[in-house]
């Protein structure tokens, strides 16, 4: 059975939402859930749950790490929660680690204790967003704000493994997010990144725009974690919107009540599919280690499904198979005139298949 150690102190809604959904999980995941935190407040938030306790274990921590506090702040605390729960992944007393607290401080600590995979910079922050497919992810979504080219592609590979492994999508297609399609379009980094990206064995499309994240054009959506955070909170905001006004207007009159009550279960599905809490948490992929970051305001069955998809990382050996995917990238990512023209072909198909709208 898995243990999965979670952060109980970390998020805006800790330990009780956390302390609920590490409920759920043990209930409804094969995994032991290991609760990390001050112990009487765990035991506490606990006591107010119905719920069984059989797969839950308490882990002392006496620090937290609030949500604005600095990484090097964060650092100093040697028996923070976050800490704690990290050195149970690094000692093998746990598989994976899932934090609704401070992103940054999640990465800094994941760093610090457990180190990087073998041919990876720096971690980066992976999402899935529900398209027409299978879903397409973006990473980075907020890890790192400066980067250089050669972190993009390794973005690109962790997102090519990610997509394929776990969501189940042959041969991933592979795009840079830039504001626009043209070769000439987009900043240095991209143009670069995009150079590097051609040289290699993936799947690379080569400029993909805003709006492609959710036509299934594309499946890994690659940029610097500033563009994708932006991007990130842009359609959280623009799903906020959308809920509210088509509640509004459902409201108006007698007969949009009328049509809601008739549609209702359509709408519910379609809410369900756009909802975060479903996808629960981000992996923070390039960590020797697994590591979930999920929203900072999960409740229950966020934190629930965020403890699900760190079961479902590590059950798929992804940081094994990205381990794999760098090592071939290194070997091949040697200018070879011969495979240029196939390069150049296979992103021409590639962009052909999606403009037909085809499924994966």
């Amino acid at each position: 059975m898995l243990k999965v150690a979670v952060d109980a102190m970390g998020g805006d809604r800790a330990p009780d939402a956390v302390v609920t959904g590490a409920l759920l999980a043990a209930k409804e995941l094969d995994a032991k859930i290991l609760l990390v935190g001050q112990r009487e407040i765990v035991e506490s938030a606990l006591s107010k749950e119905s719920f069984p306790r059989s797969n839950i274990e308490v882990v002392p921590a006496s620090e937290t790490v609030a949500m604005d506090e600095s990484p090097s702040a964060a650092l100093r605390k040697r028996d923070s929660s976050l800490k704690v729960a990290f050195e149970l992944l690094h000692k093998g007393e746990a598989q994976a680690v899932v934090s609704a607290g401070n992103s940054g401080a999640m990465m800094a600590t994941g760093m610090f204790v457990l180190g990087n995979l073998p041919g990876v910079d720096r971690p980066a922050i992976l999402i899935a967003v529900p398209t027409p497919g299978r879903g397409t992810v973006i990473i980075d979504a907020g890890a790192n704000v400066d980067c250089k080219p050669r972190h993009l592609v390794q973005f690109g590979v962790m997102g090519s493994v990610y997509s394929e492994r776990v969501l189940g999508v042959p041969t991933p297609r592979i795009g840079v997010l830039s504001n626009g399609e043209e070769e000439g379009k987009g900043n240095e980094l991209t143009r670069a990144t995009s150079e590097q990206l051609s040289s290699t064995e993936l799947n690379y499309i080569g400029y993909v725009e805003g709006r492609d994240i959710f036509t299934g054009e594309v499946d890994v959506v690659v940029c610097d974690g500033f563009t994708g955070n932006v991007a990130l909170k842009t359609m959280e905001g623009l799903a906020g919107f959308i809920g509210s006004t088509l509640k509004g207007a459902f409201r108006q009159t007698l007969s949009s009540r009328l049509g809601y009550l008739l549609s209702g279960r359509s709408l519910r599905r379609a809410y369900t599919r756009l909802d975060y809490t479903e996808y629960g948490g981000a992996p923070l992929l390039g960590l020797n280690g697994v590591a979930i970051v999920a929203h900072g305001g999960s409740g229950p069955k966020a934190i629930k499904n965020a403890i699900r998809v760190g079961i479902e990382t590590v059950s798929h050996d992804v940081n094994r198979h990205i381990i794999e995917t760098l090592g071939e990238v290194a070997e091949l990512s040697s200018t070879d005139d011969e495979k240029l023209p196939r390069r150049l072909w296979r992103r021409v198909r590639s962009k052909l298949e999606g403009k037909g709208g085809g499924d994966n």
